[in-house]
């Protein structure tokens, strides 16, 4: 029988069973189904058979209906739960909670004037000021109270409004930009809180941002001032005929300026009072309101200014709580401030719940469990390839004594997730899948090993979405006769596309309308709907768990076969002498598609063997998906929160003329990986050297 009839008989009985007044028949049906699943058929034999024995002694007889309405039933459902049954506890917890925040954000959103996070900062501070809400590991590291929070970010409020002789007459509202390295987190943070209590909007740029990259994301903010930290001048200075051609305003963070034409903020800043700021000055305010700028990371081009509003930051904030965080514990923080996971999830989450971030300038491995012992850090933060990295130093006798209970992050390989807890302890690990412009997240709340996240029917409800097929040249989905989407089947992967409703919107960036129209996808699923592309590359087991795949534009085309850059990953790095491993597809002339290169670091003493990696790649990976270049360097680039960057090694190739790291190539007939020559080199692009 197939799935629809025995979906139409399954509604049906139920149905016919309360019309005809058979409630003993439903509930014996249900009984029976029950003990099936829990005991299996042979188990529910075997009970009938002792039900029959027995039968002088019990007090009911079963009507003959009821025995035909037990038989259908148990005819009609499968011999085993649906999968995603057993996690229903689990489903119906986390949509509680997800529920009980959607109410405390409406409820807050029904204040007027809004109460942002200025407020929470502002309350806290007067009903316990000596509280510690941040702690500095950093150099003359320390802890800061609510009351030093609150007052550096009076004094930054009343210097920027220009209040006792400032540099600057901000005007209540005007956006500002914030470029600052690490160890300035604490002033940072001052100076953007009380950049917040005037109502203004700031923009925190990536500090390893210069040239056309830093120009493009202070003017594309609309900042009319950017705050510049002393130690980026050489940065600034590339970059200050075009800031200043554009009328922005330019102030160093110090007490002078080396550079003509730039401020300086620190004597005003040492002026300033410390008197309350009125909220009137922020009375624009809306929760609809801008509150900060977070840039994407610029993988495809220029870095793009995300708006976040006031009530975004709210439901962010909430994800603390969603992930078991309570009042008594302690985070420990080494992202970025300009990266959402850092700034938001982590500062404001804390400020939010009223309990310490510990804050690092720098991650550092070897520092790390430390840290979380001299400050009893209950719950860790993580990004990328942070728990690798944890992983790969040397073991200690004191590995497991510490007091973390939870890490909460993102980009967790099932691998790594086995070998940290098998090495630190049965530390709970929630992964946590959203994007800065996304309007969907996903949360693996059951903690499954290698998920992203978990969906059940009333999660999609709530948060709609969907896997779609998708074509890797042009980086879209595809369509079928009557132009819609073509949905995947469970296990396949599919390109994630979020429904853009008004309890889910789609702000988008600043700047021209086009660049937030280039992420929205028009008649997915029926005529008319909008979702957001969000360029991921999941799948969905038949249980609801969420699988990360790739990267749109990681995933690359060759043989006529789709190549995911993250599961040839996986498999590299199962040999003993690569430690870390980037993946990416590199054009060769004459050929269609990319063909595979992957970048590596050595594990430590030990050398590179091509003909053991050449018998691991032919043992694990499809012809097609076997990298034909490799590249040995010595470390790998990645981004400040811990992504491999691929850019410019897809620019610069296998070019032997170009890269000085040692290459090598796949060579069939000599079962190995051997040097690269530059003959060879030619060979490839010549076409007289077969892939």
């Amino acid at each position: 029988m197939g799935s629809w009839p025995r979906l139409a008989l399954l509604l049906l009985l139920p149905l016919l069973c309360l019309l005809g007044g058979l409630g003993p028949a439903l509930g014996l049906s249900a009984v029976a189904l029950g003990l099936r699943w829990l005991l299996g058929d042979l188990g529910l034999g075997l009970l009938l058979g002792l039900a029959v024995l027995a039968r002088p002694g019990l007090s009911w007889v079963p009507s003959g209906l009821s025995l035909v309405a037990t038989a259908l039933t148990l005819t009609l459902l499968p011999a085993r739960p649906p999968p995603g049954l057993r996690w229903l506890p689990a489903d119906l917890a986390y949509v509680i909670r997800i529920l009980q925040l959607g109410l405390r954000v409406r409820a807050c959103s029904s204040h007027c004037p809004p109460e942002t996070f200025v407020e929470t900062l502002e309350r806290r501070a007067q009903a316990q000021p000596d509280g510690v809400p941040l702690v500095w590991t950093g150099a003359g590291g320390r802890p800061v109270t609510y009351r030093e929070l609150e007052e550096r970010a009076c004094r930054a409020a009343w210097a920027l409004k220009g209040e006792q002789g400032g540099p600057v007459g901000l005007a209540p509202g005007e956006p500002t930009a914030l470029l600052v390295l690490p160890p300035q987190t604490i002033l940072a943070l001052g100076l953007w809180l009380g950049l917040a209590k005037l109502g203004c909007p700031v923009a925190w740029i990536n500090p390893q941002a210069r040239g056309a990259p830093l120009a493009h994301s202070v003017l594309s903010s609309g900042a009319r001032l950017l705050l510049v930290d002393p130690d980026l001048q050489e940065h600034l200075e590339e970059v200050l005929p075009q800031l200043l051609a554009a009328d922005v305003r330019c102030l160093y963070l110090g007490h002078s300026s080396p550079t003509p034409g730039v401020g300086a903020l620190g004597p005003a800043l040492d002026r300033a009072p410390t008197t309350p700021v009125p909220p009137a000055l922020r009375a624009r305010v809306t929760w609809h309101s801008p509150a900060l700028l977070i840039y994407t990371s610029g993988t495809t081009g220029l870095p793009k200014p995300v708006v976040l509003s006031h009530q975004r930051l709210l439901y962010m904030n909430g994800m603390m709580s969603l992930c078991g965080v309570t009042a008594a514990d302690v985070v420990y923080n080494v992202l970025p401030m300009h990266h959402v996971m850092g700034l938001v999830l982590g500062v404001l989450g804390c400020l939010e719940l009223g309990i310490t971030c510990v804050l690092t300038p720098k991650f550092s491995a070897s520092r790390f469990w430390d840290d979380c012992r001299q400050h009893h850090v209950t719950v860790i933060q993580y990004v990328g390839e942070v728990l690798r990295y944890l992983c790969n130093t040397p073991e200690q006798p004191q590995d497991r004594t510490h007091s973390v209970r939870l890490a909460m992050g993102n980009g967790l390989r099932a691998d790594v997730w086995e070998a940290f807890q098998r090495r630190f302890g049965p530390v709970r690990i929630l992964e946590v899948y959203g994007s800065t412009e996304g309007n969907v997240g996903f949360i693996n709340y059951v903690g499954r090993c290698g998920a992203l996240g978990k969906m059940s029917c009333l999660l999609r409800a709530l948060n709609p979405f969907e896997l779609v097929q998708f074509d890797t040249e042009a980086a879209e989905p595809v369509r079928d006769g009557r132009g819609l989407c073509i949905p995947v089947r469970p296990g396949e992967p599919g390109l994630l596309l979020t429904q853009v409703l008004r309890r889910n919107p789609f702000v988008g960036y600043r700047g021209p309308r086009e660049l937030t129209e280039r992420k929205l996808v028009r008649h997915v699923r029926r005529q008319g709907d909008v979702y957001l592309n969000t360029g991921d590359v999941l799948a969905m087991d038949r249980e609801g768990f969420l699988y990360f795949r790739d990267r749109l534009g990681d995933t690359f085309r060759w043989k006529g076969e789709n190549v995911s850059t993250r599961e040839v990953e996986g498999v590299l790095l199962l040999t003993d002498f690569l430690q870390e491993v980037n993946v990416y597809g590199v054009p060769v002339p004459g050929c269609e598609g990319k063909v595979g290169m992957a970048a590596v670091r050595l594990t430590p003493d030990h050398p590179f063997d091509g003909q053991k990696l050449y018998q691991h790649v032919r043992t694990w990976l499809p012809a097609y998906a076997s990298p034909h270049f490799i590249r040995v360097q010595e470390t790998l680039e990645i981004t400040s929160t811990f992504k491999l960057l691929k850019s410019r090694l897809v620019r610069e190739g296998f070019d032997v003329g170009v890269i000085t790291d040692p290459l090598f190539i796949l060579d069939h007939q000599a079962q190995t990986f051997r040097p690269l020559t530059v003959d060879t080199y030619r060979a490839v692009c010549e076409g007289t050297w077969r892939l």
